[in-house]
């Protein structure tokens, strides 16, 4: 968990770094660019981020729909298994047809990156427009890894609100010397150290590293 807050402050500068390229690069399209032309620019950064969390909350979705199947036993001949399977069923039918919508989406979104990308071929310079593809790059790779690592660290803050829930509750301590008339020793002065060890490994703190509106 630690090294996953890690990864995660990490990525929070990654963030700010991308944040402040994306302030430059909306300077110089509003210096260089006609007004109809910063307008398609900024319609399509806006798409690109909707479009990408709305693909990344679908997947997100059928996923945990997928896992809720397979927890549900196939051998289970029970009438609620069979109405909660057939509920989820539907769930994930229209979960895929939001997800072949928002395909759609992004290969229109994929078009318009080529439109904007030859209008500012002849209007930044190459440093410039150079950033502007790197920009564009980065921008799915780290809502990817954002999303990535909060589940992470959420699963992994739900397995440990689990365990410290199934741990017996503790016993009374016996007064020192075990004396009559003798209280438990205060909280303080008899601390315990935290009964499991680490839940993730930090193997697990790297998400995809996705470079392109295609790579979704």
């Amino acid at each position: 968990m630690a090294a996953l807050r890690r990864d995660r402050e990490a990525l929070a500068e990654e963030e700010r770094r991308h944040s402040a390229l994306c302030c430059h690069l909306e300077e110089l399209v509003q210096e260089h660019c006609r007004a109809n032309e910063a307008d398609k620019y900024r319609s399509f950064i806006g798409d690109l981020e909707r479009i990408v969390n709305l693909l990344l909350s679908l997947c997100g979705r059928l996923s945990r729909i997928d896992r809720a199947l397979l927890a549900l036993h196939s051998d289970s001949q029970s009438e609620e298994a069979a109405d909660e399977r057939a509920s989820l069923q539907v769930k994930r039918s229209q979960l895929l047809a939001q997800t072949e919508d928002a395909r759609e989406l992004k290969e229109n979104l994929e078009r318009r990156q080529r439109v904007v990308h030859a209008v500012l071929s002849g209007r930044l310079a190459a440093p410039q427009l150079h950033d502007y593809r790197r920009f564009v790059a980065a921008k799915p790779s780290l809502l990817i890894r954002r999303r990535h690592l909060d589940d992470l660290i959420r699963q992994g803050e739900e397995r440990l609100a689990r365990l410290t829930e199934s741990l017996p509750p503790p016993e009374a301590t016996p007064g020192a010397g075990g004396r009559a008339g003798a209280g438990p020793l205060p909280a303080s002065s008899a601390p315990c150290p935290c009964p499991f060890p680490s839940l993730l490994s930090s193997g697990h703190a790297h998400a995809v590293h996705s470079t392109a509106v295609t790579s979704l």
